[in-house]
């Protein structure tokens, strides 16, 4: 596998990880107590790979994650917004949030994590001298 395309899936695993994370301690009283066991078992799995500390700006973009979210759930907002039924019934979701700061919130985390990662893959690996082992 050629390194470019290895750091980028080292990047979006640590960018799942942070993101299970993040909903495992949002959710702690329901099902996050289910949710981190799997992700300290992946946290492991990755961190003993070689190579990922070139991944780990995936945990800064993965803070965008739950953002987007927020931003998807109050896109009708802010305020209230009424929807209507075939039955003529209708439904109305009050308090909705303003979805701009949300989303530039998230944009600006995920922009963040992509170009720390950049940043980094420029940077040369500090190691052995290629052709020697340790």
């Amino acid at each position: 596998m050629t390194g470019n395309k290895r750091d980028w899936l080292m990047f979006t695993g640590w960018l799942l990880i942070g993101a299970c994370y993040l909903l495992g301690l949002l959710s702690i009283l329901s099902i996050g107590i289910f949710i981190l066991p799997f992700t300290v078992v992946g946290t492991v799995a990755l961190a003993t790979r070689r190579d990922t500390q070139r991944g780990l700006p995936g945990l800064v973009s993965s803070a965008s994650l739950p953002l987007f979210l927020l931003t998807y759930l109050n896109r009708h907002g802010p305020g209230t917004h009424c929807t209507t039924s075939v039955n003529g019934g209708s439904d109305c979701t009050e308090g909705l949030l303003d979805p701009w700061p949300l989303l530039a919130g998230g944009l600006v985390f995920l922009v963040a994590g992509v170009a720390l990662f950049h940043l980094l893959r420029r940077r040369p690996v500090i190691g052995p001298a290629p052709g020697r082992f340790r």
